[in-house]
């Protein structure tokens, strides 16, 4: 089997998240990359509410999942963070989805990423700042000490937006 490529596993992330949602009966468009910030555009089957998705695609069994800066930005109550845990096609590992609002996660990483710049590195070497920030996953705890335990497997909020 060839090389997996980032990109392959980031639409696979996409396409696996809307058929969830597609699954739970709303109606969930992958944009392919032409909508800003926005990788699926969900709705209610009426076509009456809406709400942003943004997928992030890690490996299960890693620490962390990578973000841009952009996951310090509240985009509103309407704009979800959906971290896609996608095993690889060689291993029976389980999938894993946390459901994050932009309104939870916006705040702490912002939070973390400050209290991780402001701590001395190693060998008390100053940190340097990059537009990268890392979510860390169950079991693991933020720098901050905020854990997303919570939000694994969480439909339930995107689909109580859409209600």
């Amino acid at each position: 089997m060839e090389k997996e490529s980032k990109n392959s596993r980031g639409s696979a992330a996409q396409f696996f998240v809307a058929g969830e949602l597609c699954r739970r009966n709303l109606v969930a468009v992958v944009t392919m990359g032409n909508t800003p910030n926005t990788d699926i555009l969900c709705s209610n089957i009426e076509g009456t509410k809406f709400v942003h998705i943004q997928v992030k695609t890690y490996v299960p069994g890693n620490d962390t999942v990578t973000v841009g800066m952009k996951a310090e930005k509240n985009f509103g109550k309407n704009f979800i963070w959906v971290l896609a845990g996608i095993p690889k096609s060689n291993t029976d590992k389980d999938f894993e989805y946390f459901i994050i609002p932009s309104d939870d996660l916006a705040p702490n990483v912002k939070k973390a990423h400050k209290m991780w710049l402001s701590d001395p590195g190693k060998n008390g070497r100053i940190r340097k700042d990059s537009n990268m920030r890392n979510l860390h996953l169950p079991p693991g705890e933020s720098y901050s000490g905020w854990k997303i335990d919570e939000y694994k497997n969480r439909w339930d909020i995107i689909e109580s937006l859409l209600n």
